[in-house]
């Protein structure tokens, strides 16, 4: 199940151990983690992935894994996100079932409702805001466009990309059910504290 709104996503980050920064996200009040790490081992993917499983259980969190269907499956993840590239939405439900959370990164208004279309409980917009955590082959959206994508759709967006405690709560006014985070929070001189202060900021502007 998608968190309530606001929430904050928290994604690895592969300069740190990815154990160590969920535990730290948690304690701040991420209600999901996402395990990203492109060029780890799939021994090492699993054995993070379950690690990371007992902790967001413990927290009551919702945990995500990127790319690797087999990683979440094998770790029993409450679900998968995949890009552009991955494997289709339609093969990735057959293979983790209908239980199981399906998400799915967008760039435009087209790929979100395509996104939808196939299956997805989520979309993963972005980058709305320019960021140095992924090398980006597009201009950042802008808050513009997560308006339009999620006055569209009919599931969760999430917004990712540059964002932070001072522009978050614009996004979450513009229709995001939240917004997922990594340098903001990975290079933070308290982890915890960064994804304290994000939450906040948006549920003081709900309120």
């Amino acid at each position: 199940m998608i968190p309530c709104s606001p929430f904050v996503c928290v994604v690895t980050d592969e300069a740190f151990c990815p154990v160590t920064l969920a535990a730290e996200a948690l304690k701040g009040g991420a209600a999901m983690i996402q395990l990203r790490h492109k060029s780890a081992s799939g021994r090492e993917l699993l054995s993070w992935a379950v690690a990371i499983r007992h902790l967001c259980n413990e927290y009551k969190a919702v945990f995500i894994v990127n790319d690797r269907v087999d990683i979440a499956i094998g770790s029993d993840a409450d679900g998968v996100h995949l890009g552009q590239d991955d494997i289709s939405a339609v093969k990735a439900r057959k293979l983790i079932g209908n239980s199981k959370i399906l998400g799915i990164s967008a760039s435009s208004v087209a790929e979100a409702l395509k996104a939808e279309k196939e299956g997805a409980d989520y979309i993963g917009l972005g980058h709305i805001y320019p960021t140095v955590s992924k090398l980006k082959e597009h201009d950042p959206l802008g808050p513009d466009t997560l308006r339009a994508v999620a006055a569209m759709v009919h599931v969760p967006v999430v917004a990712i990309g540059g964002i932070d405690a001072v522009n978050a709560p614009l996004l979450v006014s513009l229709g995001a059910a939240g917004v997922a985070v990594i340098s903001a929070v990975s290079r933070a001189k308290e982890p915890s504290l960064a994804t304290h202060e994000i939450l906040s900021a948006m549920t003081l502007r709900v309120l």
